[in-house]
């Protein structure tokens, strides 16, 4: 059976090789155990098996690996400054540091798929029917914990800049055309700070599970992530009531 208290233990080991007490680094532990969380609940909501309920919450613990090594080189969460998922699968796998987080090798391939895939933009091409399935509960609990991490810290530490900065700006053409065709918004065509608050929003069109959809609809992450920033530019305010509306109707399509 998978020992998540082992896990655990771990990883609190693990991580005091960082500064715990830094902004960021903070940011993402809380976040993990907060993915650990989301995680299970959505395998306890699809009645998974004792034993994919506990892979579901260590794949949780886990996924981030990679962040707090991308904060201690450059203190950024950037794309372009690390591939934070690769890297977790570089550190769990290739430097063999997964053994102490678990012991047994029989679940390594789904670990590292889950982990290797949690951030693309797409699932495309995993066949193993387990493998999928972890890597969809994964990428719904981080996206579920992210709400969370947006509404309760302080958006210059998430995005460098005062709520009113972001507030004040634009969303960008290319970016607003991604939300209206209904897809996740690729990383790389965010320019302005508005284009990452929608990219966040986004997410909701890339979301597996209704479970899933039940807690965003439950919590009113919606509304409350768009009432999070103050719009100051009126352009900007005018379409995230278009962005919000589109959203709701969105969700309760799929709940009902």
């Amino acid at each position: 059976m998978v020992d998540l208290r082992n896990a655990k233990e771990a990883l609190e080991n693990y991580l005091d090789g960082y500064e715990r007490e830094n902004d960021k680094v903070k940011l993402k532990i809380i976040h993990t155990y907060g993915v650990v969380e989301c995680s299970r609940k959505i395998a306890e909501g699809l009645k998974l098996s004792e034993e994919d309920c506990k892979l579901a919450q260590i794949i949780g613990l886990l996924h981030d690996i990679g962040r707090f090594e991308q904060l201690k080189s450059y203190d950024s969460f950037e794309p372009e400054t690390m591939n934070h998922a690769a890297y977790g699968v570089k550190i769990l796998f290739e430097e063999g540091t997964i053994r102490r987080f678990v012991k047994e090798d029989k679940w390594d391939g789904i670990i590292k798929m889950a982990i290797a895939r949690h951030s693309d933009y797409s699932l495309q091409g995993i066949t193993d029917e387990r493998e999928l399935l972890h890597a969809q509960i994964i990428r719904d609990a981080d996206k579920l914990d992210n709400c969370r991490v947006k509404l309760e810290n302080p958006i210059e530490t998430m995005l460098g800049v005062p709520e009113e900065a972001v507030g004040m700006s634009e969303i960008s053409r290319e970016v607003m055309q991604q939300f209206e065709n209904q897809t996740s918004v690729l990383l790389e065509t965010r320019r302005t700070k508005m284009d990452y608050w929608l990219s966040y929003l986004a997410y909701f069109f890339d979301i597996n599970f209704k479970v899933t959809y039940e807690i965003i609809n439950d919590n009113h992450y919606v509304d409350k992530l768009i009432g999070r920033i103050p719009y100051i530019n009126p352009k900007t305010r005018k379409e995230m009531e278009r962005v919000r509306a589109e959203l709701n109707q969105y969700i309760q399509l799929v709940l009902n």
